[in-house]
């Protein structure tokens, strides 16, 4: 068995188990998003999705609300973006879905890259975005043990409200 190591002249950036991440194509910055080697794709809660132009092939304009913070539901973003394509993805409930699929920006510390985010109802799950595999691959080591090494969480006091 040969054992890879890490190359030099491409250093990847330690990351946590979680991490705050921006999508400045979105609008979005300091997104609590969950590192998940074992999911293959990326995905992304949407509150709600739109077709504004059908362009054939399974590519549209669309118009997203965002619901970033799940302690915040009145706090939403709106997006216009493109899709790609539609996939099948299977959760770890193995329930099968078709996605809408955008390309966008992610900033994870000091890296910048293009990435591509199904997009989903995560409603019900703790975090808004899942980063998988291929949003990581070439750029990034996760350190399991390891949270928030590239930024925390702002605590907002429950009295006061949030500036």
């Amino acid at each position: 068995m040969t054992r890879r190591t890490l190359s030099t002249a491409h250093p990847r950036v330690l990351i946590g188990w979680k991490e705050l991440v921006d999508l400045p194509d979105l609008g979005l910055s300091s997104l609590k998003a969950k590192v998940d080697t074992g999911a293959r794709t990326t995905a992304l809660h949407v509150a709600t999705i739109r077709t504004l132009d059908d362009l054939g092939d399974d590519r549209a304009e669309l118009e997203i609300v965002l619901a970033p913070d799940r302690r915040r539901p009145t706090h939403l973003v709106t997006a216009r973006v493109q899709q790609l394509a539609r996939i099948r993805v299977t959760d770890s409930s193995g329930n099968s879905q078709l996605r809408p699929v955008i390309e966008t920006d992610l900033v994870l510390g000091p890296v910048r890259k293009r990435i591509r985010i199904t997009l989903a109802d995560r409603s019900s799950m703790l975090f808004r975005m899942i980063l998988g595999r291929k949003a990581l691959e070439g750029d990034f080591v996760v350190d399991v043990a390891e949270k928030y090494l590239h930024g925390r969480p702002v605590v907002r006091s429950r009295n006061r409200p949030a500036r």
